[in-house]
């Protein structure tokens, strides 16, 4: 103010003064409380932006939990298997069997199919020869004259003239299967009704024979009777590539840790067909139809493939016989499997790599075709994908650091893995052994959901050189 309105101010009388002086006040308070909420309305204008509507972090919350409720559901299958490891496999009984007089043993015809020279064949097809049984029959089954493999069972033969065993050559083609064509004519001519059908790869214990056969006789934990008793696989090198070890890593962990638990929790059939024993009888009862079949108890037996689509020639059509047989077994008759207590020790041969990458293409691409479903979920069962996406999801409900979580899942999923492996062989790994399976194992664990990729996006398998369609249910 100039000096005039200083006077002129101090001239006012006192009872003017002092309303202007509260108008002032009133005036400054105004505009205080203005700014406040004003600044007030901007921080929270800036916190809705910065923290999501309730409806978003109400469905994150449910992503998170049932991730985290399937990473326990997946735990409980490891579980499952590591129970049955140290259990199941831990002792193998003498069956009285092994030892019984021949007529009071029934009959088993066990059949080799035989194609090349697979690694370890001798011994393989030798442990045959040794099974500690009284009665049965070996039946080898090439498809070709000239095939290598007939030059080992005649060595074979040769070493044990006292074994009952004979030698088939020649295919019955009844479908695209080579491995169905090549054993249809051992199935017919087959002595007895229970079969024994043995991959060339693999060597069994000697009273392994003995032990299935006491399964196959025996009722599951509901009182059902069994139609099929199967054996896991545990892979063993015969050549030490890293196809091979990564194949070896793959079959004795991870493949090992499903196929144990799937099949002690029997939510269906799930067979491969490594080993497998049934009934042909059965078999001539089932069609491949999976509809439950309404078997007459009196009717007449009837000539071996006299029933047309009917046993072993009905599953010609599909690249994964072994899994169909079981399947139809399992619900066309309402018979049950068995794991027996043995293992198929599975001779791994050369493999590169992409052997081993275009093999699991291969059975993925099947398996699409037979269970879609569950192909589409396995990616979430596969240790990086399942847990990266639990890792995610505990940082997000109870702020546990990702790297501190996968450290920990990845240490307790390979602890699983060996811990399983290990009782199937029972023995413990050695530490020359360890290393180049942890290697192994790591490259699988990473490669499993690029493969997966690969193989869900075609239908064309190779298989022994020959290209195959696949269409509905695995057929070709």
């Amino acid at each position: 103010m100039s000096d005039g309105d200083n006077k002129l101010y101090h001239r006012l009388p006192r009872d003017t003064l002092q309303p202007l002086a509260a108008r002032r006040r009133t005036t400054f308070a105004l505009e205080a409380l203005t700014l406040s909420h004003l600044r007030l309305s901007v921080l929270s204008s800036l916190q809705m932006e910065a923290s999501p509507p309730q409806s978003t972090s109400t469905w994150k919350n449910a992503l998170a939990c049932i991730e985290v409720v399937w990473y326990f559901v997946i735990l409980a299958f490891g579980w499952v298997a590591l129970w049955a490891g140290r259990t199941r496999y831990s002792n193998r009984p003498k069956s009285p069997l092994s030892s019984a007089p021949v007529h009071e043993a029934p009959g088993v015809s066990i059949l080799r199919p035989l194609k090349g020279l697979d690694g370890n064949l001798f011994e393989n097809l030798e442990s045959t020869c040794l099974q500690q049984y009284p009665k049965f029959q070996i039946i080898f089954c090439v498809a070709e004259e000239g095939d290598q493999a007939l030059t080992v069972v005649s060595e074979l033969l040769q070493k044990y003239p006292t074994v009952d065993a004979k030698v088939i050559i020649g295919e019955e083609v009844v479908g695209v299967n080579p491995k169905v064509n090549n054993l249809m004519r051992a199935y017919k001519e087959a002595k007895y009704d229970i079969l024994w059908v043995l991959d060339s790869n693999v060597m069994m214990d000697p009273g392994s024979l003995a032990r299935a056969v006491d399964a196959l006789h025996a009722q599951n934990r509901d009182g059902k009777p069994i139609g099929l008793v199967h054996h896991v696989p545990l892979a063993f090198l015969c050549e030490k590539t890293f196809g091979s070890r990564v194949e070896e890593a793959f079959l004795n962990t991870n493949h090992a840790r499903m196929y144990i638990a799937l099949n002690i929790l029997a939510f269906d059939s799930c067979v491969t067909g490594k080993s497998s024993m049934y009934r042909r009888s059965d078999v001539e009862k089932v069609n491949a139809d999976l509809k439950p079949k309404s078997i007459d108890a009196n009717a007449s037996p009837r000539a071996i493939g006299s029933r047309q689509g009917y046993g072993l020639a009905a599953f010609g059509r599909f690249m994964a016989e072994d899994n169909m047989i079981g399947l139809s077994i399992w619900h066309e008759l309402g018979l049950r499997h068995d794991l027996s207590c043995d293992v198929a020790e599975n001779a791994i041969g050369r493999m590169t790599f992409m052997d081993y990458i275009r093999r699991r293409i291969r059975w993925i691409r099947v398996r699409k075709k037979m269970t879609m479903a569950a192909t589409l979920l396995e990616p979430f069962t596969e240790s990086v994908l399942l847990g990266v996406l639990t890792a995610i999801s505990v940082r997000y409900l109870v702020r546990v650091p990702i790297w501190l979580f996968l450290l920990a899942h990845f240490s307790y999923w390979m602890a699983v893995d060996l811990t399983i492996y290990t009782a199937l062989a029972r023995r413990p790994l050695s530490r020359s052994e360890q290393w180049p399976l942890f290697y192994a194992w790591a490259v699988r664990e990473l490669c499993a959901l690029p493969v997966w990729f690969v193989a869900v996006t075609g239908s064309t398998v190779v298989w022994r050189g020959t290209k195959y369609d696949i269409i509905a249910n695995g057929e070709a």
